[in-house]
């Protein structure tokens, strides 16, 4: 009783920081989550998750299969908690949580418990982890993953292998390859690390880690041929820039020039610090030791899935640098160890002293992130997105009965008639003239609609003297989507609203004699 009593205070006391720091890694996350405007890919996963499961299962087999596991998640939380900004935001800053917590429990289990947490507070204010936790997306998810997959892998080389280890390993591998496809990269990175250990090591590891991840691959076998078969849903990236200087060095991670500069110091040093340590065989590479290198894990796990997605971009049809969100975490352990090397070098004796430096630059690290946290949560920080605005624009001056038009001519993740969805309540009363498919019966996840000539057509107008017209606009371009088909039924425009990213413009015509 004794030595488990031990055991268990032993595991209290590893546990407690973990959690401590998961708890307000999912405060910092959804503090001020529902002020920026819902965007499009976060329309996408709510008016997704708003289908019927019928519904959502008919339109995976046409867009978005590789969402489909999120998407059904998050449509049993929009059943619980409804559809608004906050609650479809909330369960990514509770994967940050859960993200955080296991940074604290691989880096104690790598060298340390102060390694551990240091990393976890820097994972917790990390711009690409803040930036996906207040974000309705399954990213948040994948760096949790990615995180405990990883943790799972170091205790299995480190205990020898055990066999529900490795069941517990495939089945996180199957749900991250299920919430994201190319998390299975992040086992490639576990394979690279196998390869480096020791011969005898590595055969006893590599067969079961090729059945575990095997497995994982048959099991996400209908997602990956789905995928395949909707690839072109995303070609639209290929005609973008995406892999560039600052997309790569900057937005990856870091959010802001000034963060990055800090973080790519830190890097720096990190890596030193642990080619240093494995030099001096503080964190060893010989037979018989069953830890896998710091240096090889992180790294392997940083760089692996980075460079095959980077450098494959041209031939998958697309890349943006929130994919690489799933190895921030890896990134944080990386600053964590070079901002403890820098003070090591400080050859400070008293531990206090050591523990208070540590801690200042803990704080200095969040002192540079903050105001990318703050420019996250601005009104208008998801791609300029204005859906609020619009909303509340077109409520304050439209009257029942009055129509409503919306600018199609545009990317469907850019349509203003988004608002319309994810913030009905000042839409409320008017008649929707160009609406033919509503998206819950659409094989995609946006409304199908006709142009405002066809709704004449149809009839759609008469009787109607008011029409808003709400185009998207970018500066002084504002786009004309509609308004010589309004002009030509007797319609004048009479006044014009901008907002962030549209022009919001009023038609009126005299009643018919």
């Amino acid at each position: 009783m004794p030595r488990a009593a031990s055991a268990l205070s032993t595991r209290a006391r590893t546990a407690a920081p973990a959690v401590i720091l998961g708890l307000l890694a999912t405060a910092l996350s959804v503090t001020g989550s529902w002020i920026p405007s819902l965007w499009g890919d976060e329309a996408a996963s709510v008016l997704s998750a708003s289908r019927s499961v019928p519904s959502l299962l008919s339109m995976i087999q046409h867009v978005d299969a590789v969402h489909a596991t999120y998407y059904l998640g998050l449509h049993g939380w929009v059943q619980l908690f409804g559809p608004s900004p906050f609650s479809v935001r909330f369960p990514s800053a509770i994967a940050v949580g859960l993200c955080v917590a296991g940074v604290v429990l691989l880096g104690a289990r790598l060298r340390s418990m102060t390694f551990g947490v240091v990393a976890g507070a820097i994972c917790a204010v990390l711009p690409r982890i803040t930036y996906v936790g207040e974000e309705a997306r399954s990213y948040a998810f994948t760096a949790a993953i990615a995180t405990w997959l990883t943790l799972v892998f170091v205790l299995i080389v480190r205990s020898g292998s055990r066999r529900r280890l490795w069941v517990v390993y495939a089945v996180l591998l199957t749900l991250g390859t299920y919430l994201f496809l190319y998390l299975a990269l992040v086992a490639v990175s576990h394979l690279v690390v196998l390869l480096l250990l020791p011969r005898g090591r590595r055969r006893a590891l590599i067969v079961p880690w090729v059945v575990a991840s095997g497995a994982a691959v048959l099991a996400t076998a209908p997602v990956i041929v789905l995928a395949a078969f909707e690839r072109g849903q995303i070609a639209y990236l290929s005609n973008e820039e995406q892999v560039t200087p600052t997309s790569t060095l900057v937005s990856m991670w870091f959010g802001s020039t000034g963060f990055a500069v800090v973080g790519w110091t830190l890097l720096a040093a990190g890596i030193a610090a642990m080619m240093l340590d494995w030099r001096a065989r503080r964190d060893p590479l010989v037979p018989g030791d069953a830890t896998p290198p710091v240096a090889t894990v992180v790294a392997a796990w940083m760089l692996v899935p980075s460079v095959l997605l980077i450098g494959t971009s041209p031939v998958l049809e697309g890349f943006t640098a929130r994919y690489l969100a799933m190895c921030a975490p890896a990134v944080a352990l990386l600053m964590a160890a070079g901002l403890l090397w820098l003070v090591e070098l400080l050859r400070l004796r008293r531990p206090a002293v050591v523990a208070l430096i540590t801690g200042v630059g803990v704080i200095a690290v969040a002192a540079v992130a903050a105001p990318v946290w703050a420019e996250q949560r601005g009104p208008y920080a998801k791609n300029d997105s204005d859906w609020v605005q619009i909303s509340s624009t077109v409520g304050a001056l439209a009257r029942p009965g009055d129509a409503i038009a919306f600018d199609d001519g545009v990317r469907p993740s850019r349509r203003p008639r988004l608002a319309l969805h994810l913030y009905p309540k000042g839409f409320t009363g008017l008649r929707d003239v160009t609406l033919t498919v509503p998206y819950y019966r659409s094989d995609t996840w946006y409304d199908r609609t006709q142009s405002l000539a066809a709704a004449a057509a149809a009839g759609r107008l008469d009787g109607v003297q008011r029409v808003w017209l709400v185009e998207y606009a970018i500066g002084s371009h504002v786009d004309h989507y509609g308004e010589s088909t309004l002009t030509s039924l007797g319609f004048t425009p009479v006044h014009t609203t901008r907002t962030h990213r549209a022009a919001i413009i009023e038609y009126t015509r005299a009643p018919s004699p």
